[in-house]
């Protein structure tokens, strides 16, 4: 029998490896800027085209590449990073594999243009599915521009499983605003067809958030700084006021590289415990700096997910960390029963001494002078018997005049038919008005505040409030998108918001949406959204929250057409305006919200799949008492 296990080809192998390297677009921006950075940029542009499945290009002013080092870059398993199995314990840069360029030329059409600064001239290479069409000497500037363009070329059944534009493009942006906030010493531009997203020139820290999430961002930061043998921790966490119900702006870093930690986020969250509300979740921008033998960063294809040697420790000390910021910069409440307040001196009074109080009496002052004719001078006697003349009072002759004509009038009874009485409690009624209530008894009554029992023929049922409130909402909601009737409520005064450039994006291609619903724009500006007017279930003060919960939902979901993106609206605003549990309702209010439900279209289960009611039949009552 003839041996049958035989070495892959290189263009095969290196397609199986793109399958773990580039899921998308954005696995291959998240790529490229890492390589920007190890070569020293301190300049870096992106420019990206229908959300990456048209172009993708970096430019960066690095050290760039000999013409050898070019083509070997494209090869598997080639890199500079490592030598040797021990390098793997003290890495500081990005990319080590050496699958990167390998695996996006496997799947993609490449045009790469390197310089360094002692040679005369570049070199320009052109590769299409791992295939070297061309390599020619060019001119072009120090540095490395990496183009490519129609990812999955190739492979069809990959490109089909891309989701639309819109997504794939927060993709990219997500990744771009990682590595842009793990390099605040680097100068970014996003490009996004044509146009420019972001410009962040080179900064610190705290102006690097400010200038990707907006000016707004400043003031909710709390510093967090923390030095141990074990770990560095520095950074920012948002005041609790500002929490949100979305997992939005949450970055961990260690050693300048951007990972997910389900164990670390927990430590942040326990941090905040008490400060705010459940379900709701605080923002942090922490930078953890520790020995890079203590880590082990090739546990993951995308290197987004580490191992730490003693994670309990780093979980103990961040989470005191953060912990002590709130206490220190005054954002937790204290109450000091050692000091008194009132021993307090304030700043105007400091120096001074002590002044004696002095008492002033006029001498000349008589109570009982005929001067003193004012009742209010007069209120300061205590026993003026005498000489009551100074307290007379003004003169009243006339008020018989106020009653002329009133006895012609009190003698016909026929007078009083018009005369009104405004507020009088009527209190013989009471025995009359309780034997209408029994005649007219409730049909519903609410249990625990959460759920409303009403009965039918068979038994009675049970009603999840919140849920059918949000059938209920949803169906009006969808209603109103369709047919594009929806009324606005106008605000006397326009509403200002502030969002992030990202948020900016996802507001603009769900605005016709919004305008259906109700929602009215004055301006959307760069990180300014104003509002003229909003739905008339949407109260003004929610206004926000909304819409950050919309942006939050919309980032999450998957929508292909105008539908589904109709869809997460109507969801996502039922969710935000239903009633909640808790929330009493009177008689009629659940009547009400009981009769809406049963013209909806389906008032089985909520928009999200959950049962709204269960029915209770009288059999099902008999059998508990047998």
């Amino acid at each position: 029998m003839a041996d049958i296990i035989q070495l892959l080809p290189d263009h095969v192998a290196n397609q199986i490896a793109a399958g773990e390297v580039v899921q998308r677009p954005a696995s291959v921006v998240k790529e490229l800027l890492e390589n920007a950075i190890d070569a020293g940029a301190d300049s870096i542009k992106l420019i990206i085209k229908d959300g990456g499945k048209a172009l993708i290009q970096v430019i960066d002013n690095g050290i760039g590449m000999s013409t050898t080092d070019a083509r070997l870059s494209f090869e598997r398993h080639a890199t500079s990073k490592i030598k040797s199995a021990e390098d793997l314990f003290s890495l500081n840069t990005k990319g080590f594999r050496g699958e990167a360029l390998a695996s996006i030329a496997a799947i993609a059409h490449v045009e790469l243009l390197t310089k360094r600064e002692e040679d005369e001239v570049g070199v320009q290479l052109k590769i299409e599915g791992s295939k070297v069409v061309t390599q020619d000497v060019t001119v072009t500037p120090k540095g490395t521009s990496l183009c490519v363009k129609n990812l999955f070329f190739n492979i069809p059944a990959r490109r089909n499983f891309l989701k639309s534009i819109q997504v794939e493009f927060r993709h990219i942006t997500d990744e771009f605003q990682r590595v842009a906030l793990a390099h605040p010493n680097i100068q970014f531009h996003f490009y996004n067809n044509g146009s420019e997203l972001f410009n962040l020139p080179s900064s610190n820290y705290r102006q690097r958030i400010v200038n990707v999430f907006g000016g707004k961002t400043n003031e909710k930061l709390v510093p967090v700084e923390e030095e141990t043998q074990v770990v560095k921790i520095t950074g920012f966490i948002t005041k609790p006021e500002f929490s949100k119900k979305s997992r939005g702006e949450q970055f961990f870093f260690v050693n300048n590289r951007f990972i997910k930690s389900a164990y670390l986020h927990h430590a942040v969250v326990s941090a905040f415990e008490g400060l705010i509300k459940p379900g709701n979740f605080p923002g942090y921008f922490l930078y953890l700096d520790v020995d890079p033998s203590s880590i082990d960063i090739n546990i993951h294809p995308t290197k987004t997910e580490i191992k730490f040697d003693d994670e309990h420790t780093i979980y103990a000390l961040l989470r005191s960390a953060i912990k002590h910021a709130l206490g220190q910069f005054n954002v937790v409440p204290a109450l000091d029963f050692e000091q008194d307040q009132n021993l307090d001196t304030p700043y105007a009074y400091k120096g001074k001494g002590a002044e004696v109080p002095k008492v002033v009496v006029d001498a000349t002052f008589n109570p009982f002078s005929h001067d003193m004719a004012s009742p209010s001078k007069s209120s300061g006697s205590g026993g003026g018997g005498t000489n009551r003349s100074s307290y007379e009072k003004p003169n009243t002759k006339g008020w018989e005049n106020l009653y002329v004509g009133l006895e012609s009038k009190v003698g016909k009874e026929s007078d009083f038919s018009s005369v009104s009485f405004e507020s009088e409690a009527i209190t013989g009624s009471i025995f009359d008005d309780s034997k209408k209530a029994l005649d007219h008894v409730a049909t519903t009554f609410q249990l625990k505040r959460k759920y409303i029992v009403t009965t039918i023929k068979s038994g009675m049922i049970v009603i999840d409030q919140s849920r059918a409130h949000q059938r209920v909402l949803y169906e009006n909601f969808l209603k109103n998108i369709t047919i594009k009737e929806a009324v606005s409520q106008q605000l006397l005064f326009p509403l200002s918001l502030s969002f992030s450039k990202s948020d900016i994006v996802i507001i603009e291609e769900i605005l016709d949406s919004l305008k259906t619903l109700g929602f009215a724009f004055d301006k959307i500006e760069d990180e300014l959204v104003e509002i003229s007017g909003v739905p008339l279930l949407v109260p003004e003060s929610e206004v926000g929250m909304v819409l950050d919960q919309l942006i939050s939902d919309y980032q999450l979901d998957v929508q292909i057409d105008s539908f589904s993106q109709s869809d997460i609206v109507s969801k996502t605003l039922c969710k935000t305006l239903a009633v909640k549990t808790g929330e009493q309702l009177d008689n009629d209010s659940q009547m009400a919200l009981v009769n809406d439900l049963f013209a909806c279209k389906e008032f089985k289960i909520s928009p999200f799949n959950k049962p709204i009611y269960i029915t209770i039949t009288g059999d099902d009552i008999d059998k508990k008492f047998m």
